[in-house]
């Protein structure tokens, strides 16, 4: 069953050239969201863990937590806020990797706002803590953020691609850009039939041969777009995180 992405439609007219780290404009106006939806291993053979995600607006601010639990044990939370208008501005927010003894094993702090990422990463015994300055555009997106931008990716496309920045835990905090990309159109196949789809592919802006360190947060990250208004999502195929475990949700 397709997680169809809820939204309210507020058309926006004109969209100028960006660049990576401008804001992306918003085609469907961000409301409250809830629910839940199984992840499937790579073969969709058996059902994993599953997500959890809210998202609450109140005026121009939007807040979501979006949190992956594993039959395993382990988690991986991401938290935003943005604010939302006629664009999607970061904030700040959270990125949390928990392993199978529910222990955090990465704990970053994003202060879009503030240009800081603050924070740690474990490898047994040994423990990193992280504060840094950094150039954090308000077009810096993770976790639900990057869903949205999915969402209004058609508002935002120039040559069939959206450019943004991220921040990525590789454990330590890496600013990089990524694009997605369009990739044709395909179809998925789920028990209630057949959908005709639009692939969005996700990669670095930087070539990962050249960086290894890019290769862990490079593996092919798919999403499967079925038109419409709003548009919804049918499937997502890629990392976990960058542990490189693979997953799919549907």
């Amino acid at each position: 069953m397709a997680l169809v992405i809820m939204a309210l439609v507020a058309p926006l007219h004109g969209v100028s050239a960006r660049e990576s780290g401008d804001p992306i404009q918003l085609q469907w106006m961000e409301g409250d969201v809830a629910g839940m939806t199984a992840i499937w291993s790579p073969d969709a053979t058996k059902v994993i863990g599953f997500v959890e995600y809210h998202q609450h607006r109140q005026g121009d601010r939007l807040e979501a937590t979006r949190v992956a639990r594993f039959a395993d044990g382990s988690s991986d939370e991401d938290q935003v806020e943005a604010r939302v208008g006629g664009t999607l501005e970061a904030l700040g927010g959270r990125s949390i990797i928990r392993d199978q003894r529910g222990a955090s094993v990465v704990d970053l702090a994003i202060d879009v706002s503030g240009g800081r990422i603050t924070g740690f990463s474990a490898d047994g015994g040994n423990r990193t803590t992280y504060d840094e300055k950094v150039q954090l555009p308000a077009g810096t997106y993770w976790g639900p953020l990057i869903f949205i931008v999915v969402k209004n990716f058609d508002q935002n496309a120039s040559g069939g691609r959206v450019v943004f920045r991220t921040v990525a835990p590789t454990p330590r905090p890496r600013v990089v850009d990524l694009e997605l990309v369009r990739d044709g159109h395909t179809s998925v196949t789920s028990p209630g039939g057949t959908l005709d789809v639009e692939l969005l592919s996700l990669r670095p802006t930087i070539n990962w041969l050249v960086d290894p360190i890019v290769r862990r947060i490079a593996p092919r990250t798919q999403f499967f777009i079925q038109p419409g208004s709003p548009p919804a999502l049918a499937r997502y195929e890629g990392p976990r995180n960058y542990m490189g475990q693979e997953i799919r949700l549907e």
